[in-house]
């Protein structure tokens, strides 16, 4: 589109199935460059990713050609046939409905990268319900609980 200038910054959360520890350690590196290849692929910019065992964060910078939805959709469709040809889980491996969106200002870019990256050492204080109804409260986004993520004990 010519003469269009944006800047939209979105955080993206969502979750395995179910809520299963799967996404191994040891896999993430190469599910972190996998992801971030149908990101560039669909010519968006991927500016931080981090997998947990049960869900993953990324920060993309997002231009209007491309809806959140269809880029979530081809990122959670891609990974899932991917971790499923590695074989990485015991069993069919899929990611929840649903997600989480979240825009921020360029000016906050830096410190939600570092949250983002720091995603280990942040779940050793707060389980993933805790910090994702935070989202939901911060960004005053209205829910049905019974819509959230399928929630397991943490």
């Amino acid at each position: 589109m010519a003469n269009t200038y944006t800047q939209i910054y979105i955080q993206i959360v969502f979750t395995v199935k179910g809520r299963q520890n799967v996404i191994l350690k040891e896999n993430r590196e190469e599910l972190h460059k996998f992801i971030t290849g149908i990101v560039n692929n669909r010519n968006q910019k991927l500016l931080a990713v981090f997998a947990m065992p049960d869900h993953v964060h990324l920060l993309v910078s997002i231009s209007p050609t491309i809806s959140i939805s269809d880029l979530v959709r081809d990122i959670k469709a891609g990974s899932s046939k991917f971790i499923n040809e590695k074989g990485w889980t015991t069993g069919r491996f899929s990611w929840q409905e649903g997600y989480g969106a979240f825009s921020y200002s360029k000016s906050s870019l830096d410190a939600v990268v570092k949250y983002i990256l720091n995603q280990e050492e942040h779940h050793k204080k707060r389980i993933f319900k805790e910090e994702y109804l935070e989202f939901l409260q911060k960004f005053e986004i209205q829910y049905d609980p019974q819509y959230l993520f399928d929630w397991i004990d943490d």
